[in-house]
């Protein structure tokens, strides 16, 4: 039988612990949920390793961001208790689940249907009453739920994400990947006074979101 907790200490002491991390709400977090209830039976052994893993059954794009760049992304958002939050390309709920453990509320956003009821569903079972899932196309965010303290992003963009930007509250913050593959980098913007600025916080790479990719230049 797999020892989950014995992976779980590996992943936070090898992966998260030795990439700067240092807020001991997010390690504690990070150690106690499980990882594994997220993603298919049959891939639970991979659910600790240091790569982007497939969430849930399915098998299309989304995925569970590497445990170092997700860690790396929550810590620089300096989520608060009381802080509304919006989980963007939720997946199957584990960034939910544990942006929940350190923030007041949140709201996952998922374009998937099938993925988000699976999502809300592993939520309930263990026990994330202050969060909860919506499906929606991620690049039009949740208007209607916000606004919002922080924004993280389960994923890269290759724009800047105007439409989210636009649903932070005053001295919001929001958390992505920018740019495709190894030359991506984790953002950090925040919001003064209705004005948005962002600067780069580390190299990263993952999985583009659908609807924020670059559109083609045109060429005569």
């Amino acid at each position: 039988m797999t020892d989950f907790a014995a992976l779980r200490r590996t992943m936070v002491d090898g992966q998260v612990r030795t990439a700067d991390i240092t807020d001991q709400r997010l390690l504690a977090a990070m150690f106690e949920l499980p990882r594994e209830r997220f993603v298919a039976p049959r891939r639970a052994a991979l659910a600790y390793l240091d790569q982007d893993v497939p969430a849930g059954e399915g098998e299309g794009g989304r995925r569970l961001l590497k445990p170092m760049v997700l860690a790396k992304l929550i810590q620089a958002a300096e989520i608060v208790a009381g802080d509304r939050v919006l989980d963007v390309g939720c997946g199957s709920g584990y960034s939910c689940a544990l942006l929940a453990r350190l923030g007041g509320f949140v709201v996952g956003l998922e374009e998937d249907a099938h993925l988000a009821r699976e999502a809300q569903a592993i939520l309930d079972d263990i026990g994330s009453v202050n969060a909860r899932v919506v499906s929606g196309a991620l690049a039009g965010g949740a208007p209607s739920e916000g606004p919002f303290d922080v924004i993280v992003m389960q994923g890269a963009t290759e724009i800047v994400p105007a439409a989210l930007l636009g649903q932070l509250k005053n001295g919001g913050r929001l958390v992505c990947v920018h740019g495709r593959g190894h030359a991506g980098k984790g953002m950090l913007y925040r919001r003064v006074e209705g004005d948005c600025s962002g600067r780069p916080i580390f190299d990263a790479a993952a999985p583009l979101l659908p609807g924020f990719a670059q559109p083609p230049a045109f060429a005569f």
